[in-house]
């Protein structure tokens, strides 16, 4: 996704990887460590699936949705949503990761960003 990344452990097997981006910070800590980390003693179960949450990343145009879902299939995930027009006016799709958590890849024309590249929400 164009991310600049710093990662702990192997490449092959990461402890952590810290996505930097302007106007964001992501990391992504292997399912059962996380789990560890709530609770290590009684860790949480861990199931798979859609569970009702999608992470989303807001792109700047449709060929940057193009982009970066092919950068996704080629990173071994699968498309779960061809890039397409949206009933409210945008561009996306969607893809699910290795571990099974949904992504949504969106552009929206009327979309505008701050100074640090954070999508600009304002109240209606």
């Amino acid at each position: 996704m164009g991310f600049d990344t710093s990662i702990r452990g192997t490449e092959s097997n990461p402890d952590i990887i810290f996505f930097r981006d302007e106007g964001t910070r992501i990391a992504l800590y292997p399912l059962e460590e996380l789990a560890k980390d709530v609770n290590e003693h009684n860790p949480p179960e861990i199931v798979r699936g859609f569970l009702g949450i999608t992470l989303a990343y807001n792109a700047k145009s449709s060929e940057e949705v193009d982009t970066i879902l092919k950068k996704a299939e080629l990173a071994g995930t699968t498309i779960q949503k061809e890039p397409q027009k949206t009933d409210w006016g945008g561009y996306g799709g969607y893809f699910t990761d290795l571990d099974g958590y949904y992504w949504e890849i969106a552009y929206g024309d009327i979309w505008e960003f701050d100074d640090s590249n954070i999508l600009i929400i304002e109240d209606e």
